[in-house]
């Protein structure tokens, strides 16, 4: 008997049988479940109730206090228009004291403004200064009383959406009505007062418009179109906070999706009537406080029964002891190769800048290479005008080769421009652009080109406008695109018969230069325009020319296409936006 028992301590303890501890959880909770629900609707209940009648007593002083704001104001006008001052200004038209003797009355009544009418509708006195001398004729307090000849009460809206509520009174001498006197009661402080309490209130007249309300969207709508707006962040969206809690009881009323309690009292005044609304927040707050207790208990005795399950929990505790160790050697591991990748980086940040600094060097290269690609255009040019120029002096026509000498002198200045524009092969062209007569620049590219023109047998086709066509461009940069695609044309047309070069000129939502030509075409329209490919024997040509010139148009936001003809030959067609004085300039992306 020692042994067993012996063998028994040295397994530890035993688990608890967990299927009676698991059906004692179930019936905690089914208890707890059973129990919160009962009681949540008992308290509901019991708080609602309560909550309604402190509600509808609120209401009754609500009302009466609106009820004796309304009657001690009633009778100012009646004093008012007996006042023999006043009788007197009006009789003598002499309204210097007028405004002085009304601020006098305010202060001692309580009035929120009183104004003094003639019979003109024309305010002649009023404790509000800046209302003197606005004519209100057509207002509601003012006609009302010429009508009645006794104190009347109106209700209008003012500008702002407030409604203004005024008793006015006839000023009446000898039988001839002399003007009218018009009292305004202050309401919006009730409004202020109710807005301080947690529950929303609204007025309403006898056609159920809202008149009085602390929510100010409100006026001026009937109830259920004021339900439907939604409220600010402020008082009364406190007041519609209520719980979305399950265990509410059936709402009076709902805004936008939420309960309320709704409470109505009957002002005995005119039709009106006072409507509140108020939250569930306290009765909310008062069972959910017994509740929580409720739970708290039943939380208790589910600690006890989780806490039995828990010991299961210690044996693995130990495994995860074990897995923890595991992951801080992984971590070890992990660290070890974050610093090995980031010396590669460090590596392969050095290799990048190596890369750029090769990429700077290429740069340069083709940045010279187009330079003295667009040197060779006026240096043949210059050869032709010298020969020319000589053998005019041999011929004793002097004035004539100084037309040449002239010509090579502009050709001096033109590669000097060309020089100045290296740094701008290296960088995003488009700042000093100008506008610039697209029809100039063509015959401007096409004097250029007329020494290389003149040797060979070319029938050259120009289209231009009569108008204008103006394009923001750098004017040294579009010439050189032109005189570079009329190259290549000349070029392309070299010993074919009837060799034909058409420049044309149009003008559209964009202006667009075409050069065509009826030479054999391009062999390879996707490589065209990458730098160093081209189609001419060594020697003859760099194959930066249109690369270069794509880039120059496109600084200027257009862009630089080309296809074949179907009967043959190729057309390049550069495409720039239209200058249009006073609208801001539009960017053409390339393609």
């Amino acid at each position: 008997m020692e042994d067993r028992a012996e063998r028994r301590r040295s397994r530890g303890p035993q688990p608890v049988n967990p299927w009676w501890l698991r059906a004692t959880i179930v019936a905690i909770v089914l208890t707890a479940l059973g129990t919160i629900w009962t009681t949540n609707f008992w308290l509901t209940d019991r708080f609602s109730e309560n909550t309604r009648v402190r509600s509808e007593l609120r209401l009754a002083l609500y009302s009466g206090n609106l009820m004796s704001e309304l009657q001690r104001n009633s009778v100012v006008p009646l004093l008012l228009a007996r006042d023999p001052a006043l009788i007197s200004a009006l009789a003598g038209n002499d309204f210097s004291t007028t405004s002085a003797r009304l601020m006098t009355a305010q202060k001692e009544i309580g009035a929120a403004s009183i104004r003094l009418l003639d019979a003109s509708g024309r305010v002649v006195g009023a404790t509000d200064r800046y209302q003197i001398g606005t004519n209100s004729v057509a207002a509601p307090y003012y006609v009302e009383a010429l009508r009645s000849r006794d104190t009347v009460f109106t209700v209008s809206e003012m500008a702002s959406g407030a409604h203004e509520f005024a008793y006015s009174r006839a000023v009446v001498s000898e039988g001839r009505t002399l003007g009218v006197i018009v009292v305004g009661a202050d309401l919006t402080r009730l409004e202020r007062s109710w807005a301080g309490i947690s529950d929303a209130v609204a007025v309403t007249d006898s056609e159920g418009v809202i008149i009085l309300s602390t929510e100010p969207r409100w006026r001026g709508l009937t109830m259920p179109e004021a339900l439907a707006v939604r409220s600010a962040p402020s008082a009364i969206r406190r007041a519609f906070q209520v719980t979305a809690d399950w265990t509410s009881s059936p709402a009076d009323a709902y805004v936008q999706g939420r309960a309320v309690m709704q409470a109505e009292a009957r002002v005995p005044f005119r039709g009106w009537r006072m409507i509140s609304f108020t939250a569930y927040s306290s009765v909310r707050e008062r069972v959910n406080a017994i509740l929580a207790l409720q739970i708290m208990g039943f939380a208790i005795l589910l600690a006890g029964a989780f806490w039995l399950l828990s010991r299961r929990a210690r044996i693995q505790s130990q495994a995860y002891l074990r897995e923890s160790n595991d992951l801080r050697a992984l971590n070890a591991r992990l660290t070890r190769e974050i610093a090995e990748r980031e010396r590669v980086q460090k590596e392969l940040r050095v290799a990048e800048q190596t890369v750029q600094q090769s990429s700077k060097l290429a740069a340069l290269g083709e940045m010279s290479a187009g330079v003295s690609h667009e040197l060779n255009q006026p240096l043949a040019a210059m050869k032709t005008y010298l020969a020319g120029a000589r053998l005019l002096l041999q011929r004793g026509r002097p004035e004539e080769a100084l037309s040449s000498f002239q010509r090579i002198d502009d050709l001096i200045d033109r590669m000097g421009a060309i020089t100045r524009q290296l740094k701008s092969y290296a960088r995003k062209g488009g700042e000093a652009v100008e506008p610039v007569d697209l029809r100039a620049a063509v015959s401007s590219a096409l004097t250029m080109m007329e020494p290389q023109l003149r040797t060979r047998p070319i029938r050259i086709i120009r289209n231009v406008p009569r108008d204008r066509v103006m394009v923001m461009a750098d004017r040294i940069r579009l010439e050189q695109v032109l005189i570079n695609l009329l190259r290549n044309a000349v070029d392309a047309v070299r010993g074919r018969p009837e060799a034909t070069i058409e420049i044309a000129v149009e003008a559209g939502s964009h202006a667009y230069v075409s050069v065509r030509d009826n030479g054999p075409g391009v062999s390879d329209l996707e490589k065209l325009f990458e730098p160093f490919w081209t189609t001419k024997k060594p020697g003859e040509g760099t194959g930066l020319g249109l690369a270069i010139s794509s880039t120059i148009v496109a600084d200027f936001g257009g862009r630089l296409t080309a296809h074949n003809e179907t009967e043959g030959g190729a057309v390049f067609r550069v495409e720039l936006p239209l200058h249009r004085p006073g609208a801001p300039r539009q960017a053409l992306a390339a393609e």
